[in-house]
């Protein structure tokens, strides 16, 4: 039977023949009118795929895919299932699905699931299996985050012996991906500080309400302390619920009214401070003790995702600056090919590059010769850790420092305030203000920074600023204008201006714009990777690892698992 939708008349290959006509009138004869013709369709005939990879263009990114995992070895993949039990997906299976999918901009386990049934090169990849998107997260959650650094270090070495990269040059750069977490589950130190603080007054004057009661009734407790402990909290409310039993036993014995309501009165006045301690001092102690673990160093945590700081973006939702739960993902790539990434909770990347060096020192990759990085990483403490020994240095260093272009500016070499502007006279170990006045040695002072690097500084004091015409142009002191003199600092700061002079280290600096930004742009722009979708460190290193892939036309890949599409 016919389809209803369907007729065959729809489809004739021959052009329509109608008699002769004449217009009405003229004689003349009307031009023949040619019926539309279409190419035979029906959607509801049977018909058969006999190899859906012939349906898979050769030059198709699943297919680099496909080749790429396959270069991988069985044992990185199988070292990390216990075996026994029910038989499990491939993990090279699941490792191509879920990359093709990330590929196409899908990153969630619904999302892949779907492209099993509707993509044709997935399909292909899964071989017609259709693991659910519980099967797909729980592998991507559990098994890629164990494997995933052991697979990223191979692709490397394989990146280095193709030629592709030397790791002669390592572009470092950071940025901010937003966490998923609720903007608004904000959980602040100073503010928990704060908060423990009253809590600790309030404990103090109920522990001195509670001795005024136990001395007036004759008991004895133990001394009072300053800051009593939740285990001292503890045996004091044991023993006040002692002296309460008491007095339900002596209420229950009494028949005088009038002494059974004194007595109910004091058990009162007892339970209230027992009441406080189980249901306010203790639950908030141990909850302040709780987030004191989770801060660390960190200043904040989400509640959503306690190991999200909350940090500064350049897109926030209510564009006026507000701060967002993210994580700060410091990278680095060669010819845009990705060499190494970390993920950290600190904000600032000046204290991210010696935890990010320390990991790749760590990895099986080889150490770079040379790290070019911006103004952010120029510390006191990173460049000593890039130079090292003065026998062995780590690597060269291409990395300036905050100030190094205000100080090339004209405005800044007129502006008497700054002291590198001074004459200084190393003999003497003392400057000449613009005023012609020394300014000479007072004392050494130490001082260590908020990741508890210490600094060794000298003070100098101008010998007299009183009568100085000058003053209002040099300093805001009421008294004499003093200088904190770095010594160690500005020796690393002159080595790492002479570097960046150099014609040909100007050329390598120039590069990295063009090697590690253009990566992060493909990766927020192009593949609209903004925000994660798993929560905890160890769950956003695994879903960056796999996450943020190139366009299919872009020459390089700027991420972990793409390294090998330009092949």
């Amino acid at each position: 039977m016919c389809n209803p939708k369907i007729t065959s008349s729809n489809y004739n290959t021959e052009q329509a023949t109608f008699p002769l006509a004449l217009e009405e009138g003229t004689g003349v004869p009307l031009p023949k009118k040619a019926s539309p013709t279409f190419i035979p369709y029906n959607n509801q005939q049977g018909f058969a795929i006999f190899d859906i990879q012939d349906l898979v263009p050769a030059n198709h990114v699943a297919r680099v895919i496909d080749e790429m995992v396959e270069l991988i070895d069985d044992e990185l993949f199988f070292a990390h299932y216990k075996g026994g039990g029910r038989s499990s997906f491939h993990p090279k299976m699941m490792t191509k699905v879920i990359l093709y999918a990330y590929s196409k901009k899908i990153y969630s386990s619904r999302g892949i699931e779907e492209t099993l049934t509707e993509h044709i090169p997935s399909m292909w990849l899964a071989a017609g299996q259709q693991p659910d998107h519980r099967t797909i997260n729980r592998f991507r959650s559990d098994h890629l985050k164990a494997m995933m650094d052991s697979l990223f270090e191979q692709m490397i070495h394989q990146l280095i012996e193709q030629n592709y990269i030397t790791m002669e040059h390592y572009f470092l750069d950071g940025t901010k991906i937003e966490a998923d977490a609720n903007k608004y589950s904000f959980v602040w130190k100073k503010a928990t500080q704060n908060f423990e603080g009253k809590l600790k007054v309030k404990i103090a004057e109920t522990l001195q309400h509670i001795h005024e009661l136990a001395a007036a009734e004759g008991i004895p407790l133990n001394e009072q302390v300053e800051e009593a402990t939740p285990e001292q909290l503890e045996e004091m409310a044991e023993a006040m619920e002692e002296q309460i039993n008491v007095f339900t036993e002596a209420i229950d014995l009494e028949e005088d009214t009038e002494k059974r309501k004194q007595l109910r009165s004091k058990r009162s006045e007892w339970k209230k401070p027992v009441k406080a301690i189980r249901e306010d001092f203790l639950p908030r102690l141990e909850k302040y003790s709780q987030h004191h673990e989770i801060f660390g160093d960190r200043n904040s945590f989400s509640k959503t995702d306690p190991d999200a700081t909350f940090m500064r973006m350049k897109d926030d939702h209510m564009k006026n600056g507000q701060l967002k739960a993210a994580y700060n993902v410091q990278m680095a790539t060669e010819n845009q090919f990705i060499l190494y990434y970390s993920m950290h909770q600190r904000p600032t990347d000046t204290r991210c590059f010696l935890p990010h060096l320390e990991k790749l020192a760590a990895s099986s990759l080889p150490m770079p010769k040379t790290i070019i990085a911006d103004a952010g990483y120029g510390s006191e403490e990173n460049y000593l850790y890039a130079l090292g020994d003065e026998k062995e240095p780590r690597f060269d260093f291409l990395i300036p420092y905050g100030m190094y272009l205000k100080e090339k500016s004209a405005s800044y070499k007129k502006k008497i305030k700054h002291a590198k502007n001074w004459t200084y006279l190393e003999e003497e170990d003392c400057f000449i203000c613009p005023n012609g006045r020394r300014v000479a040695f007072k004392k050494y002072l130490n001082k260590k920074n908020a990741s508890g690097y210490e600094q060794n500084l000298k003070i100098y004091e101008c010998e007299d600023c009183s009568d100085c015409p000058l003053k209002a142009l040099c300093t805001k002191a009421k008294g004499n204008r003093q200088v904190q003199w770095n010594p160690i600092y500005e020796e690393m700061k002159a080595k790492a201006k002479a570097a960046l002079e150099d014609e040909t280290k100007t050329q390598i600096y120039a590069q990295r714009k063009i090697d590690v930004e253009s990566v992060f742009g493909h990766i927020k722009g192009n593949r609209s990777f903004r925000r994660f979708l798993l929560r905890g460190l160890e769950k956003v290193h695994t879903e960056f690892g796999i996450g943020p892939q190139p366009p299919e036309s872009s020459q390089h890949a700027p991420a972990t698992f793409s390294v090998l599409t330009n092949k």
